[in-house]
């Protein structure tokens, strides 16, 4: 389960989460962190301890903690010795879920990290459906839902990712020049099989 895309339209390397990354990401604080990173790029202790409640120094303690681990890096000559800034490396992570479900050592962590993620995923789409946007911007996103497949694993992987390569391709590449009308745009892909209820 990468948490982007495994074929970006500009390729580079990106980084398996193992065991020790995925206990130290596995916190609901860590995680919000790091998405804030993620979503709207660097900032300080203090400003994320603002926006999600928190008191500065525990958050500074969790920034240290997903420094530690690789997922976020210090901005050089940018704040003071009192006051640094923090942004996430640049490498995506991608997390195979199956190297963890038999291990008994990751199975909570791998459990947590699930479950904060899911809910991420979730918020997001609840605050587009609630934000005020105009008729372009909201004509233009959807919310979706098809339930009318039936697939083999291999059929639904290939499915996965022709959609990701799709993706790829919209995706900017570090040096193309910002469009003025454009915002961040969020894609969430969820496809995944269900268990059978009822009669056939």
């Amino acid at each position: 389960m990468p948490d982007e895309p495994e074929t970006p339209a500009h390729p580079r390397p990106t980084r398996r989460i193992d065991a020790r990354s995925l206990r130290g990401l596995a916190h609901p604080l860590r995680m919000n962190i790091l998405e804030l990173l993620s979503l709207d790029g660097p900032a300080t202790a203090t400003g994320l301890a603002e926006r999600l409640g928190e008191n500065t120094g525990t958050v500074s303690w969790h920034l240290r903690h997903l420094a530690e681990h690789g997922f976020i890096e210090e901005e050089t000559g940018r704040g003071t010795r009192r006051e640094r800034w923090w942004r996430r490396t640049g490498v995506p992570n991608e997390l195979n879920t199956a190297d963890f479900r038999d291990d008994p050592r990751t199975r909570g962590a791998l459990s947590v990290y699930l479950h904060e993620l899911v809910g991420q995923y979730f918020s997001r789409v609840t605050d587009y459906l609630n934000e005020d946007w105009d008729d372009d911007w909201r004509a233009s996103g959807t919310v979706s839902d098809w339930h009318d497949l039936s697939l083999t694993p291999d059929q639904l992987a290939a499915l996965n990712a022709e959609l990701m390569a799709v993706v790829a391709r919209h995706t900017p590449g570090p040096d193309d020049p910002a469009d003025p009308a454009a915002q961040p745009v969020v894609v969430q892909l969820q496809s995944f099989p269900r268990k059978r209820r009822g009669p056939r």
